[in-house]
């Protein structure tokens, strides 16, 4: 790989600054001072310095944000906040979408990355990776509601979801487990049952709960242990 391009995938400098790096006789690779940007490397052997600091080769970065109310899961929009532009300079490098999407409205765990695969396992409903939601509803909801949605309920257009799990939690909150991401699912699943969603926040992805210290609009690196944890069976 080259070495700027090494360097700028860590968000932090771009190529350009990479080439004024190498200028300066800043950037050391191998115990060598580098002079091309263009210098080809071994990112998962190689040695860098950056003004005396060890430069961490990530090829992937995986990102938890706690979403607030009023910004929008895409990676670029003209009207509204995005989840991107919540990303922290020292986290942000190209390539970073959101993994899955939440409602403008709904709030909570949004996962950021730029590792399509990984994405694509924990969202595709066959992988069964569970979703938790916490979820305000207007009216008490009713044991036989609680057994439609379990059974896997159809909505009003005719789409059958797959069995959802309903912990009450008083008569008006609930949390449900999906294993699906179908568009204001949980929305129109209540819906179906002549109930509204009032609010509605995700709390967790698989077997990794959102990080109860994180304040809305904030975010943090995920560990690799907490990764293996997403993949793994719900426990609540």
């Amino acid at each position: 790989m080259r070495l700027d391009k090494l360097i700028s995938s860590g968000g932090k400098y771009s190529r350009s600054d990479v080439k004024k790096l190498i200028k300066q006789g800043l950037v050391v690779v191998n115990g060598k001072v580098a002079k091309t940007s263009d210098e080809k490397v071994d990112p998962d052997s190689a040695e860098v310095l950056i003004n005396g600091e060890v430069f961490l080769y990530k090829p992937f970065i995986y990102i938890m944000l706690n979403k607030p109310q009023g910004v929008v899961s895409a990676t670029d929009d003209k009207v509204h906040k995005t989840v991107l532009d919540l990303v922290p300079p020292e986290l942000n490098r190209p390539g970073l979408f959101p993994a899955g999407r939440l409602d403008a409205d709904t709030t909570g765990f949004v996962l950021i990355t730029d590792d399509g695969d990984f994405a694509h396992r924990i969202l595709s409903p066959k992988n069964h990776v569970e979703k938790t939601y916490e979820a305000e509803l207007k009216e008490p909801i009713k044991k036989e509601d609680i057994e439609k949605l379990e059974q896997g309920i159809t909505l009003k257009d005719g789409f059958t979801c797959l069995p959802a799990k309903i912990i009450p939690i008083s008569e008006k909150f609930v949390r449900i487990i999906i294993c699906e991401g179908k568009y204001h699912q949980i929305k129109r699943m209540f819906g179906a049952t002549n109930n509204k969603v009032l609010s509605l926040k995700r709390v967790q992805i698989g077997g990794l709960p959102l990080d109860i210290d994180l304040k809305p609009g904030f975010c943090r690196e995920i560990t690799q242990e907490e990764l293996r944890e997403i993949t793994t069976k719900n426990s609540t």
